[in-house]
């Protein structure tokens, strides 16, 4: 799966948590969730949750910590996905 296949699909998953419309239309790699696109904590658990549902792969508390903009997630998502 290509970096922007990842986006793409990461893109689907957060838009339920997103306020911020213009930020989340002119989603990047630089996005950060919290402040960029105003998602809170709880709903950042959340988002991980999603992602490990959809991409069917196990984010630890390190990993999920690190979380916090699409350029990390796509990192950490690829990492486990080529590790199964």
């Amino acid at each position: 799966m290509t970096k922007e296949e990842l986006i793409a699909q990461l893109k689907v998953i957060i838009k339920p948590y997103t306020t911020n419309t213009e930020a989340y239309d002119n989603l990047t790699e630089d996005t950060d969730f919290i402040n960029d696109l105003s998602i809170n904590s709880a709903n950042l658990v959340d988002i991980i949750l999603d992602i490990e549902e959809t991409f069917d792969i196990v984010i630890d508390n390190t990993d999920m910590e690190r979380m916090l903009d699409v350029k990390t997630s796509v990192e950490i998502i690829a990492a486990k996905l080529a590790a199964k």
